[in-house]
């Protein structure tokens, strides 16, 4: 039996995301870290996200990475695979969202491809090609101030439009909602030009259309909002589905929780920790500049871990990261936090650590590279869009993990994540 579904993300903790959403749909499901060297190691799974680091990265690079990952899913039998972005979507002017949806449609020969942020669950919502987050444009919200991809403009299709050498179009929301008749001719419309399709949903019947239509094709691109529609779609496409995954296997041992996202919602989970639980508050403008922000978490957490969960967060306002960057350079301020936190994580795994909560995309890349992991089996969810993790076959013991986009969660994330996490 083949995989029904397949993903290529472009961070660590969005993938957690899209395999959280389809393993709750009832899909046996398996992350990757990279692209997976054995194909023959899928047997009996029915979705595959592959986690790949190239929402920032050069333009080649993330194109490259994309195909590689494409070409093994389709090896293994994969009928759909979705490009899976972020539903902010999170890029600039020089991509790669475009870039990489225009790549994998080259590689499948097809005539037009879905391209939706949406995700009514979490407050992303699509209307006449805008992105709105909890009915405020993109442009006006607090993520507006992402320290690596700022987003300044609501209109997607204007931004896709910048990336991608295709023509966009909009596929509005009335036509959605007049079902899937109404939306295979208002496509037919288009398909001279061979478009990408920014696809209008403002709630979760909308996506079942747009995830119905999307699995008649090769590829999509999307959030987790799509994943969901795919997923039905799936799942009907296949009657004899035996059902959701058991719980994953406890691995007990020490916790902890990382956080390095500057979101508004981790700032103010954060604040909320610190009245529940050891909270150390790195500066990151001495991490920058390299002030042995290491032995200081270490030093923290060895003092508290035996008591309990611990907290080690280099989170700062947006205001202070802008400042950081002015400094030391956008990329060079990002990438040295990300370093410090990575190895911070390793020294709490060697400290004993089985039970690791990290916030923000970026971060949770770092530390996945760091502790060397290569794919998980996705568990129960902790909060809309953020589930369990379990690594297998990870030398020196197995962890229990969650990697949590920063703008995820409530309030007192942190200390129910670690509490539930086994």
């Amino acid at each position: 039996m083949t995989a029904l579904l397949a993903a290529i993300a472009d961070d660590y903790s969005g993938a957690s995301d899209l395999a959280n959403t389809w393993r709750k749909s009832g899909l046996r499901t398996v992350q990757t870290i990279g692209v997976p060297a054995d194909k023959e190691a899928f047997g009996g799974i029915d979705a595959i996200v592959v986690s790949l680091k190239i929402r920032s990265a050069p333009v080649a690079e993330a194109v490259s990475g994309a195909l590689a990952a494409e070409a093994l899913l389709r090896e293994i039998g994969v009928r759909h695979v979705m490009y899976k972005i972020c539903s902010t979507f999170d890029s600039t002017d020089d991509g790669n969202i475009g870039q990489v949806t225009d790549a994998l449609m080259e590689r499948a020969g097809q005539g037009w491809v879905f391209v939706t942020p949406a995700f009514p669950e979490t407050g992303r919502t699509v209307y006449k090609g805008n992105l709105f987050v909890n009915d405020v444009p993109l442009n006006e919200s607090s993520l507006r101030h992402h320290p690596l991809n700022p987003m300044r403009d609501a209109n997607l299709a204007r931004i896709l439009a910048k990336q991608s050498e295709r023509p966009v179009r909009i596929l509005d929301v009335q036509t959605v909602a007049a079902g899937l008749g109404a939306c295979r001719g208002k496509i037919q419309s288009f398909s001279d030009i061979r478009p990408s399709i920014i696809a209008d949903a403002i709630d979760d019947a909308h996506l079942d259309v747009l995830g119905r239509l999307a699995f008649e094709t090769a590829v999509s691109t999307g959030a987790s909002g799509l994943g969901h529609g795919l997923a039905r779609a799936a799942l009907e496409a296949r009657r004899s589905e035996d059902g959701a995954t058991s719980g994953l296997q406890p691995v007990g041992g020490r916790a902890a929780a990382i956080a390095g996202s500057c979101s508004a919602r981790t700032l103010e989970q954060i604040a909320v920790a610190e009245k529940r639980m050891p909270v150390l508050r790195l500066d990151p403008e001495c991490i920058v500049a390299g002030s042995g922000a290491v032995n200081e978490a270490l030093a923290f957490a060895r003092r508290h871990l035996e008591a309990g969960p611990v907290l080690i967060a280099a989170s700062a306002s947006s205001e202070a990261v802008a400042a950081l960057q002015q400094k030391y350079g956008r990329m060079e301020t990002g990438h040295a936090i990300e370093r410090v936190l990575a190895t911070i994580a390793l020294g709490l795994v060697n400290e004993g650590v089985r039970r690791l909560v990290v916030a923000g995309g970026e971060t949770s890349g770092a530390v996945v590279d760091m502790l060397g992991i290569r794919s998980f089996e996705v568990g129960e969810e902790l909060a809309p869009g953020v589930p369990m993790l379990r690594t297998f076959g990870q030398p020196g013991g197995d962890l229990a993990m969650a990697l949590k986009s920063g703008n995820f969660g409530g309030p007192n994330f942190f200390p129910e994540a670690l509490s539930r996490l086994a």
